[in-house]
């Protein structure tokens, strides 16, 4: 038996062994973890001259306290329509601070199509925070452009990556609704021509479920 010639970046992703019977190809995987912020801790405030009646001017009122489940985010024909194959379920991502950092993976392989998608939110302590926190993952890309209508602001990437003649095309989507980051991240590969699906076809799957994901976050508030 020989084995499929994967990505780098695939041999991550492909969860749990697939054998592809006609070729007898096996595929393994392990999970991908979306970026994340750096925490902000607040300092610690000082009470010891500030009388009982006076109000604290350090807080922040914040629109989002913590992350919606992300696995119930995006519709299940949405899912469908995005990874054919996949449990519409979804399988969240272990995290260590769930109230403010939560993220849901569907993938699946379907005949020789392989899809991916990621949806994840990250709640800030103020809305100036995430704004940074958007500016500093836009540094990391290049190319792309603004998603207009999506949150208070957005941005979505497309990019193309060849590991062993096999493309595969990502799209990520990241938008900032007050004081909460959602990502979404969604590629794809054809394991038979080895080719990538259009940019068009990952572009517009991203952006699909980054706009589901962003009315799951607002529709949550409070």
């Amino acid at each position: 038996m020989r084995s499929l010639p994967l990505p780098l970046a695939l041999t991550a992703r492909l969860s749990p062994v697939v054998v592809l019977a006609a070729a007898g190809w096996a595929l393994s995987s392990g999970p991908f973890a979306a970026p994340q912020a750096a925490e902000h801790k607040p300092a610690e405030e000082k009470t010891e001259t500030r009388s009982a009646s006076t109000p604290s001017t350090s807080t922040v009122s914040k629109a989002y306290s913590a992350a919606p489940a992300p696995c119930e985010s995006v519709a299940k024909k949405t899912i469908e329509s995005l990874v054919p194959g996949a449990k519409t379920a979804g399988k969240e991502i272990p995290s260590t601070d769930t109230e403010l950092r939560r993220t849901c993976s569907w993938n699946a392989l379907k005949g020789y199509d392989y899809r991916w998608l990621d949806v994840s939110y990250e709640v800030m302590e103020s809305d100036d925070a995430a704004q940074k926190s958007y500016e500093a993952h836009l540094d990391k890309k290049s190319g792309g452009g603004a998603v207009p209508g999506l949150g208070d602001s957005a941005y979505s990437v497309v990019n193309l990556t060849t590991e062993d003649k096999q493309q595969t095309r990502e799209g990520v989507v990241i938008a900032r609704a007050s004081n909460a980051l959602v990502m979404i991240t969604y590629n794809g590969s054809d394991f038979e021509s080895k080719k990538a699906p259009s940019t068009d076809t990952i572009n517009k799957g991203a952006i699909k479920a980054a706009k589901e994901a962003v009315a799951a976050l607002e529709s949550d508030k409070g």
